[in-house]
């Protein structure tokens, strides 16, 4: 049993309270799993320019100097730390470059995301604590999604908390199994995918990474898991202008969605949505198995 929450804005004006209200839904699904949590939120970006979220268990060494670091090995970056995590900025031509100098020069450290937008933060705790450690109700977004969990198949640790990335821009989060992730994994492994851990979650963000990269858009990497993915799920999914949701045939995992002219919200459950803006005036759902619905800022298509 885990909570996810989801909030793709509309209305340019709430934008300044994205982490905010992200932070209240997620708090509010603290009882369905209190071993981690995590959260991502997509600012937009600068115009041609990139960022990693980097996490390390040792942060006062591994992110002391690191701007100096990086740039005697030739990459001009702006690095600002959050705690064990550290967000850094840099061209965006330069984001291989970048990876493989910190796998270098920062072995221990490890990226959480990528892309030009996004902005990964996850740890082992409360929601409370991850989000007053991030500072998460400061940030503000176009849209973003968050995780807390109750491990069920896999260790309690920073790596195994969601959202889960796998590509730029991309990340997921899932209440759920996978009864079949080893075998998909072993085949995405052949395709080049790499793996940080060994949860089933982080096999479903890959199989979307590996189906955009196709050139499939975020709807139909969705529809085609439903039929490559076996298990329960309830997947809630964000790119750089999208954000999408699905379920499984069955739909045993609870959800539960709303919409007005301002906003698309999910929760696992309505009372994470009851604080919103205008709640009383949206169409709220419950969205339907085998079902998938997306939202994108660059097309402004609903599917």
């Amino acid at each position: 049993m885990c909570g996810i929450v989801g909030l793709f804005l509309k209305d340019k004006s709430l934008e300044p309270q994205l982490g905010n209200l992200l932070s209240d839904m997620l708090i509010t699904m603290t009882d369905r799993g209190p071993d981690s949590a995590g959260i991502a939120i997509y600012g937009g970006g600068a115009n041609g320019r990139a960022k990693l979220t980097i996490q390390s268990a040792s942060p006062a060494t591994d992110f002391a100097g690191l701007d100096a670091d990086l740039s005697r090995a030739g990459i001009k970056a702006d690095v600002t730390v959050k705690s064990t995590h550290a967000v850094v900025e840099f061209d965006a031509d330069k984001l291989a470059d970048v990876r493989s100098t910190l796998a270098e020069i920062r072995p221990s450290a490890r990226v959480m995301g990528s892309g030009e937008s996004v902005e990964i933060y996850k740890e082992v705790g409360l929601p409370k604590d991850v989000v007053t450690r991030f500072d998460v109700r400061a940030m503000a977004g176009t849209h973003g999604i968050g995780h807390t969990r109750m491990a069920t198949e896999s260790a309690v640790t920073t790596l195994g908390a969601h959202p889960f990335s796998t590509g730029a821009d991309q990340c997921l989060v899932h209440n759920g199994s996978l009864s079949n992730h080893n075998n998909l994994r072993r085949e995405l492994i052949r395709e080049g995918m790499t793996f940080e851990t060994q949860n089933d979650s982080e096999v479903a963000a890959a199989y979307l990474t590996a189906e955009m990269a196709k050139g499939k858009d975020l709807g139909q990497a969705l529809t085609g898991a439903l039929d490559d993915l076996d298990g329960f799920f309830t997947f809630v999914v964000g790119t750089k202008s999208g954000f999408g949701v699905v379920r499984d045939p069955i739909a045993c995992k609870p959800a539960v969605m709303a919409e007005t002219d301002q906003y698309v919200a999910f929760g696992s459950e309505y009372r994470a949505l009851v604080n919103l803006p205008g709640i009383e005036n949206a169409r709220v759902w419950e969205p339907e198995p085998a079902t998938v619905y997306f939202w994108d800022h660059d097309n402004k298509a609903a599917a």
